[in-house]
């Protein structure tokens, strides 16, 4: 007997395809979704993600302060059209960061004007306020990367002054919320164990309800390429936010450590910030050639600058799972990580695991492996095949759709 059809609403408060997880989660899950019979429609703030052309994306509009090319702009008052418009702009003007719930509110207000046309409502990673009206009305699961409060505690401990502090700490006041929501809501997806463990910490959410479900990464996209010649001494790693989480600061000082016995270059897939730990840390090795910035990069781009690298790294303070190390195992590039978080359930025994915060740990790992290429071959054939065992979308959908029927029927 078929299973019957889903109507799914899939929920992104910022869904960057060029930058950061939840624009890579939302296009991929969608499409597994649609390919296994479902219908999808996204719904998101800006920027907006890239959807499959059978998947609907409705576009929520916001005020967009935090674009790119204006970040923390004021609106003009013609820009202003409802309360919700008054609220995110008030909240910014306080040093808040409003978008998960002011994009929580729209959406509701969406959903509920249609809830006859869902079965399911699927939020990824925003646990605003308005999940809780929309939950009366439609069954609601929200999948959990990993809890933003990490972010807070790390951002806050690696800042001095008290003034700087206590702005971090305005800005995460989101993460009150999300916990409040994230406890009212019956069940829930997390992406790893590890993450797992986090949440039911973090948030006070008892751990039968978390779910765990592995990303995926699409290998037909993310694949060795032939006809491309690595580049002696290449580094590649991505740092989607410059952010002390992704601990790339200690990679700069890792790779000042490797120039001292050979040559070797970096190339981070992301974005510094013009006055960050990150670019101080290459000016003060001096490394402004041999450290390279590549931003808003598609993924064909991507999936070169893997195949001319010899060497990928993920120098993570935390990690709920880590697209970029399966998306580097996937193009059979060998791979450092460190311990944090998910990555050793992760990367398994595909790659080399050294501890966080150590540059000398990943100057070694990364120097012993450019020094030998019997043992690059064998881990990223270790690593391809550890990604086609476990890490694929279309497992991960089916294991979602799961979720949503037995949302479904508690709601019910």
């Amino acid at each position: 007997m078929t299973s019957p059809r889903l109507r799914i609403a899939l929920l992104s408060y910022r869904g960057n395809p060029h930058s950061g997880g939840q624009g890579v989660y939302i296009n991929h899950i969608s499409k597994a979704l649609v390919d296994l019979g479902h219908q999808v429609e996204v719904l998101a703030g800006p920027p907006y993600p890239e959807v499959h052309p059978d998947v609907r994306l409705t576009k929520l509009d916001s005020l967009d302060l935090y674009r790119n090319e204006d970040p923390f702009r004021t609106p003009s008052r013609d820009e202003f059209r409802d309360w919700i418009d008054i609220l995110e702009y008030s909240v910014m003007c306080t040093a808040g960061f409003p978008e998960p719930l002011t994009f929580s509110l729209r959406a509701a207000r969406e959903l509920i004007d249609r809830r006859s046309e869902f079965d399911i409502v699927h939020d990824n990673q925003c646990l605003g306020y308005g999940l809780l009206q929309v939950q009366r009305h439609i069954p609601v699961i929200a999948t959990i990367h990993h809890p933003c409060s990490l972010d807070k505690k790390l951002e806050i401990g690696n800042t001095q002054g008290w003034k700087k502090q206590t702005s971090l700490r305005r800005w995460y006041g989101f993460t009150r919320m999300q916990g409040r929501v994230a406890r009212k809501l019956p069940r829930l997806i997390s992406v790893s164990e590890a993450a797992k463990s986090d949440v039911a910490r973090e948030f006070g959410v008892a751990s039968p309800a978390v779910n765990v479900i592995h990303n995926g990464v699409d290998v037909d996209l993310f694949r060795p390429l032939a006809d491309v010649q690595r580049i002696p001494g290449r580094i590649v790693t991505t740092a989607s936010a410059d952010v002390p989480l992704k601990g790339l600061v200690f990679l700069i000082e890792a790779l000042a450590k490797i120039r001292t016995e050979r040559e070797a270059d970096l190339v981070v897939v992301g974005k510094a910030r013009t006055n960050g730990t990150v670019k101080a840390a290459i000016e003060r090795f001096g490394l402004e050639s041999a450290v390279r910035f590549e931003h808003g990069v598609d993924v064909e781009r991507l999936v070169r600058l893997y195949a001319e690298a010899e060497v990928a790294c993920v120098p993570s303070l935390y990690e709920g799972f880590s697209l970029p190390a399966i998306e580097a195992m996937a193009c059979r590039v060998p791979l450092v990580a460190t311990r944090a978080g998910a990555l050793p359930e992760v990367v398994g025994d595909a790659g080399v695991l050294v501890p966080p915060r150590d540059a000398g740990a990943l100057a070694t790992a990364i120097l012993e492996l450019l020094r030998d290429k019997s043992q690059r071959v064998a881990l990223a054939a270790s690593g391809r095949r550890r990604v086609l065992d476990h890490f694929t979308w279309r497992a991960a959908a089916a294991a979602t759709v799961d979720t949503y029927r037995k949302a479904i029927d508690a709601h019910r």
